[in-house]
């Protein structure tokens, strides 16, 4: 039998890339991609010549299968997502899930995952968090909202630019304008920011400046 291995790839920097990973897409028989187009830039950046199969949130119920059955047959798969760490917010969960339950060995390498510097670099405590990922775009948003409002531990949320000053508004609204807030934005890209302050500050910051590049907001929890 063979095995999965889920491998982190660089939210940014390519030097963000670990020896290992390199190593492991050079000798794996086949590479699951988010985007085989996005991957194979990345992949010929380290001259890896591997065979690329799609796999995203759109085709993973019906590519799973198949999936098991090529390791069950001796294969050894590595799977990869656009940036960061697949199953975080990323294609991934269900295929590491059927190995599982299949008896198949998987192996997840340390690497890139984005809230993880955002966090650290927030100044906000770190002991204890909760990572809710993407907030719900429409149905179940306002219950999601509601549910955190006496979360005592740091809250970590992934976001886009363009629904960013939706969000902070509507955590202004929920968590009150003093609640203190850091995002991250564009991590480990040339271009690279953390803005820190209240919500209310953030609010004003990217109402004057549009923001840009993927993002991370961390916000405190309520105080005890």
């Amino acid at each position: 039998m063979g095995k999965l291995y889920v491998v982190p790839t660089p939210v940014g920097n390519l030097e963000d890339m670990t020896f290992r990973a390199i190593k492991v897409l050079k000798e794996v028989d086949l590479i699951l991609a988010e985007d085989t187009r996005t991957s194979g830039i990345l992949l010929k950046h380290f001259e890896i010549k591997n065979a690329m199969q799609s796999h995203h949130k759109f085709n993973e119920h019906k590519t799973v299968e198949s999936v098991v059955n090529r390791i069950k047959a001796g294969e050894t798969i590595a799977l990869i997502s656009d940036a960061g760490t697949p199953g975080i917010s990323d294609p991934g969960f269900l295929v590491v899930r059927e190995c599982v339950r299949n008896g198949i060995e998987v192996q997840c390498l340390p690497g890139a995952t984005a809230f993880v510097p955002a966090l650290v670099a927030s100044g906000l405590p770190n002991e204890k968090f909760c990572f809710e990922g993407f907030l719900p775009q429409k149905k179940g948003r306002m219950t999601k909202l509601k549910s955190l409002v006496d979360e005592h531990r740091t809250m970590v949320f992934y976001e886009s630019p363009h629904r960013l000053l939706k969000t902070l508004t509507q955590f202004a609204e929920y968590f009150g304008p003093g609640r203190q807030v850091s995002v991250s934005r564009e991590i480990s890209k040339i271009h690279e920011e953390t803005v820190r302050g209240t919500l209310s500050e953030l609010i004003e910051h990217f109402t004057a400046t549009e923001p840009r590049g993927e993002i991370v907001i961390v916000i405190a929890g309520i105080d005890d």
